[in-house]
C-alpha cells in the first residue's frame, strides 16, 4: 500500500510516496516528470512493489516552464537523493525508473553531465544506480560531447511513436551514444504519446493510445523483468 512521509530539504519540507515490498530485493527510486506527482504512476509503482521492489518517489513542485531552471533541477536531484537515503533497506541494490524530465535526471544521477546551454552545465552528484528504466526521457540535456561518458549502467528506454515532447530521436541518440559502453535497449511504443506512460493523465490531456490499460499492464511487467534480471 502506498503511503506518504515528509522529509526536510534545507528549510523545505517535501513529501515522498513509499511502497514497501513484502520481501524486498531492490529499491526503486522513481522520478516523476514535469507535473511532479509520482502518484500519477501509482499502478506501475504498485506493480513493481508486488515484484519485490520497495519504491520511493519524491514529490516535486510542478514545472511552470518547458525549460526548467538550474535551481529547479538541482532541487529535484537533491530530493531524489534524500528520498533514497531514507530507505531502511539501504543495503539492497538501487535502481531508477522515471518519466520525462525525471528520466533525464536519473541519467544525470547515473553519471551523465547535464547541459542547460552551451555555457551552463549542471553539477549533479552521482548515485550508485545499477539499472535505469526510462520512459520518454528528456535526453536533450546530454548532447554535448562526452556528456554521457561516465554512464555505464544497463537501461531500457521506452518512447511513444506519437510523442511530440521527448521524440524518438532522443531515444535513438541515447542508444547510439551508449551502445559501446552500456547495455541499452530502446522500445518504441506504437500509438503512444508522451503521457501514455501515466496511469492518471494530466488535466485536459487526450491520450492517443487506443488501449492504454492493456499497454500499461504490459509495460509494468516488462519493467519489473528488466529491473530484476535474476528473478
Amino acid at each position: 500500500m502506498m503511503y506518504q512521509k515528509s522529509l526536510l530539504n534545507s528549510d523545505d519540507a517535501f513529501s515522498v510516496s513509499v511502497i514497501d515490498a513484502r520481501l524486498p530485493r531492490r529499491v526503486v527510486l522513481f522520478a516523476a516528470g514535469a507535473g511532479g506527482n509520482p502518484e500519477r504512476h501509482q499502478d506501475l509503482l504498485e506493480s513493481l512493489a508486488r515484484e519485490g521492489s520497495t519504491v520511493v518517489a519524491p514529490h516535486f513542485a510542478r514545472l511552470m516552464s518547458p525549460i526548467p531552471t538550474a535551481t529547479e533541477l538541482l532541487t529535484r536531484a537533491r530530493r531524489l537523493r534524500l528520498a533514497a537515503e531514507q530507505v531502511p533497506t539501504s543495503d539492497l541494490p538501487l535502481v531508477g525508473a522515471g518519466h520525462s524530465i525525471g528520466a533525464g535526471l536519473l541519467i544525470a544521477l547515473a553519471g551523465g553531465q547535464m547541459w542547460l546551454s552551451r555555457e551552463q552545465s549542471l553539477d549533479v552528484a552521482r548515485m550508485p544506480l545499477e539499472r535505469l528504466a526510462l520512459l520518454s526521457p528528456a535526453a536533450g540535456f546530454f548532447q554535448a560531447p562526452g556528456a554521457l561518458k561516465a554512464v555505464h549502467c544497463p537501461m531500457t528506454v521506452w518512447v511513444g511513436s506519437e510523442d511530440a515532447i521527448a521524440q524518438k530521436d532522443q531515444a535513438a541518440f541515447l542508444q547510439q551514444t551508449l551502445r559501446d559502453q552500456a547495455p541499452i535497449e530502446v522500445r518504441i511504443a506504437e500509438g503512444a504519446g508522451h503521457y501514455s506512460f501515466m496511469n492518471v493523465l494530466p488535466p485536459g490531456v487526450v491520450d492517443p493510445m487506443p488501449d492504454r490499460d492493456a499497454f500499461l499492464l504490459d509495460l509494468a511487467a516488462r519493467i519489473a523483468e528488466f529491473l530484476d534480471p535474476i528473478r
